[in-house]
């Protein structure tokens, strides 16, 4: 049997999409698959969104649209890293969408004389990427003498899953003032978070990304999201310590009483992280055990202290599940969600439940 198992379960993305999409009908929905679905597998998680009459995608990088156009040709793809100079023609030969990020973007495609959707990146504050008000407005004047059929006007909110940020009213505010000018364009906003903002902030079309895999940034959220994985690693060692033993490098942890212990095939070169020393836990069914001292880059140790006499080696625990989702496990290391799902390691073999 594989070490380290991650269950990652389709049914449950499926029922994250269409609870979006339920959320508010009157708005397009398009699925945020890149780094791999967010390290879930983008063809398989891909194929059952399209099963589901996902017809819209947005990726990061040109390398992640071909992987895409490769699992089916019909669906619209997005790219939200932009197109440079020598990647035209592979986007016109894939029909893929540059999400145009600057001027420069704009004028290469401008001077192919070829026939181009794409979405224009209006920056309304995170200051990260896209065109700021005037570079969009002068864009918009000329795109239509142009070849380029222009699809969507779009920007990212800085801090969704906060509902005081006043942020998030600022960036609308924005995008309804560019609306008064350009009336007839299409607007996307909202990303996971923001489609819970309310229905002012989902205009055209939502870009659910995280809530789709499992993450939900706050309790409101929390109601509507389903887990999607169980992260599953092997017991390989079971003995018992003594009193003032310690356990690890460093010696982190010192026992104040006989305890036993069960080792785990499973460390931060999976990507568990070693800030989850001496403070993460796993689950044998119903019974919790604490990480013991540091998180090693191949194992784990965990107290079995409660429970030894109902495991054995070649038993598996479950360090992500309903009981410690990926929000709880990213709170304990000062992280996003996102993170612990992008940051599995190629020794953690993937088992899709449909």
């Amino acid at each position: 049997m594989k070490p380290i198992i991650l269950e990652i379960n389709l049914k449950n993305i499926v029922h994250n999409f269409n609870i979006l999409r339920k959320l508010y009908k009157k708005s397009k929905i398009a699925a945020v698959v890149k780094a791999n679905a967010y390290g879930l597998g983008i063809e398989k998680v891909s194929k059952i969104l399209i099963k589901n009459k996902c017809k819209d995608f947005f990726v990061a990088t040109l390398e992640e649209a071909l992987e895409l156009r490769k699992i089916n040709k019909n669906i619209k793809i997005y790219i939200l890293n932009g197109i440079s100079k020598n990647e035209v023609n592979l986007f016109y030969k894939n029909n893929l969408i540059p999400v145009i990020n600057n001027i420069n973007e704009y004028k290469i495609l401008l001077k192919t004389n070829k026939y181009y959707q794409v979405a224009l990146h209006y920056d309304t504050g995170m200051n990260r990427l896209g065109l700021n008000y005037k570079e969009i407005l002068h864009i918009n004047k000329r795109i239509g003498r142009s070849m380029m059929k222009l699809t969507y006007i779009i920007s990212h909110l800085v801090s969704a899953e906060n509902y005081s940020d006043k942020y998030n009213t600022n960036q609308l505010k924005k995008i309804n003032k560019l609306k008064l000018i350009i009336k007839d364009k299409k607007i996307s906003l909202a990303n996971s978070a923001g489609v819970f903002l309310g229905k002012e902030f989902k205009y055209d079309m939502i870009r659910p990304g995280i809530s789709l895999y499992g993450g939900y940034g706050n309790n409101k959220i929390k109601k509507y999201i389903k887990n999607v994985i169980k992260l599953k690693a092997k017991i390989i060692q079971i003995k018992k310590i003594n009193k003032n033993d310690t356990v690890g490098y460093n010696h982190t942890f010192k026992a104040k009483k006989n305890m036993y212990i069960a080792t785990l095939a499973i460390g931060y070169a999976d990507g568990i992280s070693r800030k989850l020393s001496n403070k993460g836990f796993a689950y044998y069914k119903n019974n919790k055990a604490k990480f013991l001292g540091n998180v090693s880059m191949d194992s784990i140790v965990i107290d079995v202290s409660n429970f030894y006499k109902n495991i054995k080696v070649g038993n598996y625990v479950e360090l992500i599940n309903e009981k410690n989702d990926i929000e709880k496990m990213a709170k304990l290391v000062d992280t996003v969600s996102q993170e612990i799902l992008t940051s599995f390691g190629k020794r953690v073999n993937l088992k899709y439940i449909k």
